[in-house]
């Protein structure tokens, strides 16, 4: 979880870079709004999986966003992959008393405390995915996404075919989309911490720098080097701990 205030004399306006989990973004002021290939939403928002070009903005914005592993996602949220929905889509009138609790709170502490208790409440309620889903799915983040596809079915016990079919059903993906999502958020941060297209394709599993080119228009709509320029991924080292 992390929050952000921004407050300038202009508008906000940021892309939202694709990231390996599903995103809940909750307005705690009137200003901020999601757009997306669909349409516009605002309030509480729920962005599954590689859900196409986003961008971020408004005036006068405050927000609470959390990132979920997909794993996780599935018994809080049950979001497919590519989605952009409202949080009442998912928990009806919840929703908004959560985000009234939010408003409430004075400190961000007490924000992340209410957070955590709402997602621990509907994690426990929830259906989990299968033990062997969650293997292969850790396995893929830690391989940076290069694991092969079917080699983890065989370590999870599964023939390929079925770990492709239950992966798709209860993370949102494909095995082998989740695994390119993966390695396209390695790249992405690698060009935003100054490395070079040539050094990202050659060391990230890329074939080429074409191909590393062809996956961020794909994820991003952008070409490498305006990926590495992006705002939201200069965020990432201060938002989220973990990176550093």
């Amino acid at each position: 979880m992390a929050g952000f205030r921004e407050r300038p004399a202009g508008a906000v306006d940021l892309q939202v870079i694709p990231y390996p989990a599903v995103t809940v973004i909750v307005d705690l002021g009137e200003g901020l709004q999601v757009d997306h290939d669909g349409g516009r939403e605002s309030g509480a928002v729920v962005a599954g999986l590689a859900p196409g070009v986003l961008r971020g903005g408004g005036r006068d914005v405050e927000c609470l966003q959390v990132r979920l592993s997909p794993v996780v996602a599935h018994a809080v949220l049950g979001v497919p992959s590519g989605a952009v929905v409202g949080l009442a889509d998912l928990w009806g009138r919840s929703a908004a008393r959560v985000s009234g609790r939010l408003r409430a709170a004075r400190t961000w502490d007490e924000r992340f405390a209410i957070v955590s208790a709402a997602l621990g409440e509907r994690a426990e309620r929830g259906r989990a995915v299968d033990p062997e889903v969650a293997f292969a799915w850790r396995q893929l983040v830690g391989s940076g996404g290069r694991a092969r596809i079917d080699e983890l079915a065989t370590r999870a016990g599964w023939g390929r075919q079925r770990l492709w079919s239950r992966f798709r059903a209860q993370i949102g993906l494909s095995p082998k989309r989740a695994a390119q999502l993966i390695r396209f958020d390695v790249a992405a941060h690698r060009l935003a911490g100054g490395a070079s297209p040539a050094a990202v394709a050659a060391e990230g599993g890329y074939a080429d720098q074409s191909h590393l080119h062809r996956e961020a228009r794909a994820f991003a709509g952008l070409t490498p080097a305006a990926l590495a320029a992006a705002p939201w991924l200069a965020v990432d080292d201060v938002a989220w701990a973990y990176r550093r």
